[in-house]
C-alpha cells in the first residue's frame, strides 16, 4: 500500500531534497507552502511561494499555499518560547506551521509529515532539544520525519512501520550546505535557489517597524506588516502612519494598498513620490503628511504649495507649507 505524506516545501534546497528523497522511495507526496509578510523574498514572480510552486511542478506533486494570518501575528507579538536575535519566534513559528500541516494531513488522509530540517543548521529552532519540543507541541509525536537528518534521531513511525526505508535516509548535520549540494548532484536536483531563505524578523533594523505596528494597532491587519517592506515610514499619530514611496513601483503598490477612508498625496507642482496616509485621518494629519512628503520633492523651503489628495476615488487640492526641516522629518521616522 502506497503511503501519503505532507511536505513542508519552502522551495529552498533542503526541503526540495527532502521531497526528492521520499519520492524516490515511492511515497505519495503533497506539498504545503506558507507565505509570510516577513519573508525576504519579495518579487512577484520569484521568492519562496513561486519557488515552491515551481519545485512542485517539476516533481509533479500537488501543492497548497497557505497564508500566515492574524493568528500567526499574535504568535509574533507574544511567543511562548521567546525570540531569537531579533523579533523572530522561530520555535513557535515551526510549531504553528506543523500544527497546520497536521490539520491538513488529517483532512486529506495522509499518513505523516516531513520537512527539510537539518540538525544543528539553525541555532534556535534546529537544536536537538528544540526539535523535540517542536515535534511534541505540534502534536506530531512519531509522525514527523526529517529525512536529511533522520539517522541522528530515533526511528519515527514511518520508519518503524516500513513506510520508508531508514537505510536510504540521511545523517546530515551542521550549518554547512556542502553535503546537500553533493546530494543534489547525486539526485539530479538542479536549478535550486540560494540554499537559505531569510526572515526579516531576524534583522534588528526591521524590529522597530514591527513593534511600532503592534504598539499602535487595535486590531492586527496582515496588510500593515506586508507594507513594512515598502517605502519610508513615519508615525504621526497613535493610529496614523505615513508611508512615502522610494520609486514608482513602490508608489503603485502603496496606492493599491490604501483602504476606504485612507488617502494618498502627491505634490501638484512637479515630480513627486506618493505618500499614503493610513489609519485615522483628519485635516491636521493630512497637512503633516503633506509636509513630510514635500521633503522628498523640489518644493522650495518655507513656501506654500499645493498637493493633490486622493481619497475614496475623489481628488482635491490641499495647500501645505513646506516648513519641516530634515531633522523634524527624521524625528517622526519609524
Amino acid at each position: 500500500m502506497q503511503r501519503k505524506a505532507i511536505a513542508l516545501l519552502s522551495g529552498g534546497l533542503d526541503s526540495t531534497l527532502a521531497v526528492k528523497v521520499l519520492l524516490d522511495q515511492g511515497v505519495a507526496v503533497e506539498a504545503l507552502n506558507f507565505t509570510s509578510p516577513f519573508c525576504t523574498c519579495t518579487g512577484k514572480n520569484s521568492g519562496c511561494k513561486s519557488e515552491a510552486v515551481r519545485v512542485a511542478g517539476e516533481f509533479n506533486i500537488p501543492i497548497k499555499v497557505m497564508h500566515k494570518g492574524v493568528d500567526y501575528l499574535e504568535i509574533v507579538r507574544k511567543p511562548q518560547h521567546g525570540y531569537g536575535k531579533g523579533m523572530n519566534p522561530c520555535i513557535d513559528c515551526r510549531i504553528y506551521l506543523l500544527k497546520k500541516a497536521k490539520e491538513y494531513m488529517q483532512e486529506i488522509g495522509a499518513d505523516f509529515v516531513f520537512t527539510g530540517e537539518v540538525l544543528g543548521q539553525r541555532p534556535m529552532s534546529q537544536r536537538r532539544d528544540t526539535l523535540r519540543v517542536i515535534e511534541r507541541e505540534s502534536g506530531l509525536d512519531g509522525l514527523l520525519l526529517r529525512p536529511l537528518s533522520a539517522k541522528h534521531f530515533q526511528p519515527t513511525v514511518p520508519e518503524q512501520e516500513g513506510w520508508v526505508d531508514r537505510e536510504k535516509l540521511l545523517a546530515i548535520q551542521g550549518r554547512s550546505r556542502k553535503e546537500q549540494m553533493e546530494l543534489a548532484e547525486e539526485l539530479d536536483v538542479k536549478n535550486y535557489p540560494c540554499p537559505a531563505g531569510g526572515c526579516l524578523l531576524t534583522e534588528l533594523s526591521f524590529v522597530g517597524k514591527v513593534r511600532d505596528v503592534f504598539d499602535h494597532s487595535d486590531q492586527l491587519n496582515p496588510r500593515d506588516f506586508r507594507l513594512l517592506k515598502l517605502g519610508r515610514h513615519f508615525r504621526i499619530g497613535k493610529r496614523t502612519k505615513v508611508i512615502v514611496g522610494r520609486n514608482e513601483a513602490e508608489n503603485q503598490l502603496l496606492e493599491n494598498a490604501v483602504q476606504p477612508g485612507e488617502a494618498t498625496l502627491r505634490w501638484g507642482c512637479g515630480p513627486s513620490p506618493l505618500a499614503a496616509l493610513m489609519g485615522e485621518s483628519s485635516e491636521e494629519m493630512l497637512a503633516v503628511a503633506g509636509q513630510i512628503l514635500l521633503r522628498y520633492t523640489k518644493a522650495e523651503a518655507l513656501s506654500e504649495t499645493e498637493l493633490v489628495v486622493s481619497c475614496n476615488g475623489a481628488d482635491r487640492t490641499l495647500a501645505v507649507s513646506n516648513v519641516l526641516d530634515e531633522q523634524a522629518v527624521e524625528s517622526l521616522r519609524v
